[in-house]
């Protein structure tokens, strides 16, 4: 399973990284000039976490922007799940 946030859509981006090199014009040199381009990936932070969809209990991959901003429904833990359970049973 590739690793993309399950809610937004975040995934690994391909960007360049440049090295420069002199002194900046403001500064009183003659300008700063590129001297080399490197490729390097951007990643999102992205955290396995066990999520309701459907009803269902799962775990997906989620971005932290989607845990904070409330998009993921978490889980209940599983002696949460079966309190419940033992309590209508004794009823």
């Amino acid at each position: 399973m590739p690793h993309v946030c399950h809610f937004t859509g975040r995934k690994t981006r391909i960007g360049r990284q440049c090295t420069y090199r002199g002194k900046a014009k403001y500064l009183g040199g003659v300008g700063i000039k590129i001297t080399g381009r490197s490729a390097r990936k951007f990643k999102p932070n992205l955290q396995k976490v066990r999520v309701v969809i459907d009803g269902r209990p799962a775990r997906v991959w989620a971005s932290t922007k989607a845990i904070k901003s409330g998009l993921v429904q978490k889980r209940l833990s599983r002696r949460f799940v079966y309190r419940k359970a033992e309590a209508s049973a004794a009823s």
